[in-house]
């Protein structure tokens, strides 16, 4: 999964300068930047996001400029059988592939960071197709040309603000996955227990349904309150929701699953759900079942890549 959200948003607040862009089309080995990467960069020499964690950024800077200068969009190779790849600094044994094209009808149309954008933030992916030949990127799917997918920040909507929930709101922060805490329960959901956490005192049902929850979004219910968790699993079920994890016993559960049941789901929604959340490590106390939730969370987040 490519973090591109930073690079989108300065080519945003960027609009109407002259930019390029540049692109990990391909890698080889050990490249130190996945395939999607991006780089944006604006007239003035000012730049944000990574295609290679600073192996080759000084010569993709130049050929930016020459880009934003009227050159037109290109392919440039960087490997170790490849002389200039050695004087432009990529020792990690690999080889990548940049694509550096102009921000403009004729390249990367600024209109496509905008839809990016506006599909992120309603937690849906957006595919891009760019022909390399002609160095022009377009919306849609097609067939024998660079398809770059652009996912939605990975979310957790953690419902609940018990013990619990603060640890595993920390260990999201730390693995870079954006926490919300939600409870209608206001003695419960207080700045000071969630400091610089996102809190929400809507009833959880109208919480998730207004983040649209996709594949990049996790749910996971820790109140212990059929009230407050079971219209939490019932909207995070009608979406695609990509992680969906409830806190209980086994035998809670299977009641769980009862009552869901009655509710309408059947039996491919409701193995959906992670219950008991979390991989099974022998978790003792808050902080540890937080960590085997978070592993449960990534789990199956990695497993739809």
């Amino acid at each position: 999964m490519n973090d591109n959200g930073a690079v989108i948003r300065k080519a945003i607040e960027w609009r109407g300068a002259p930019m390029a862009l540049a692109t990990v089309v391909s890698t080889w080995g050990s490249a130190p930047r996945p395939r999607g990467s991006h780089m944006i960069v604006h007239q003035d020499g000012r730049l944000e996001g990574s295609i290679s964690g600073g192996c080759v950024e000084t010569d993709v800077l130049q050929r930016a400029a020459e880009v934003i200068a009227g050159r037109p969009g290109h392919v440039a190779h960087y490997g170790v059988a490849d002389g200039d790849a050695w004087e432009v600094g990529l020792p990690c044994g690999g080889e990548i592939s940049v694509l550096v094209q102009p921000v403009g009808e004729g390249g990367f149309a600024p209109d496509l960071f905008d839809r990016i954008a506006s599909e992120s933030a309603r937690g849906r992916a957006l595919t891009l197709s760019t022909d390399l030949d002609e160095g022009i990127t377009r919306e849609g799917v097609v067939e024998g040309q660079f398809l770059n997918r652009y996912d939605p920040p990975r979310r957790l909507l953690i419902v609940g603000a018990v013990q619990i929930a603060q640890s595993l709101a920390a260990l999201a922060q730390a693995i870079d996955v954006t926490p919300v805490v939600i409870d209608p329960r206001g003695r419960f959901l207080t700045a000071e227990r969630f400091p610089g956490i996102e809190l929400d005192d809507r009833w959880p049902d109208a919480a998730i349904a207004a983040r649209h929850p996709g594949e990049s979004t996790a749910v996971v219910t820790l109140s212990h309150d059929i009230k407050i968790d079971d219209p939490a699993l019932i909207a995070a079920l009608a979406a695609p929701t990509g992680y969906v994890a409830a806190l209980g016993s086994r035998r809670s559960h299977a009641a769980r699953l009862e009552r869901l049941a009655a509710q309408g789901f059947g039996t491919d929604d409701l193995a959906r759900i992670d219950g008991p959340a979390g991989l099974d490590i022998g978790a003792i106390g808050a902080a540890e079942i937080a960590l085997s939730i978070t592993a449960g969370m990534v789990a199956g987040f990695n497993a739809k890549r």
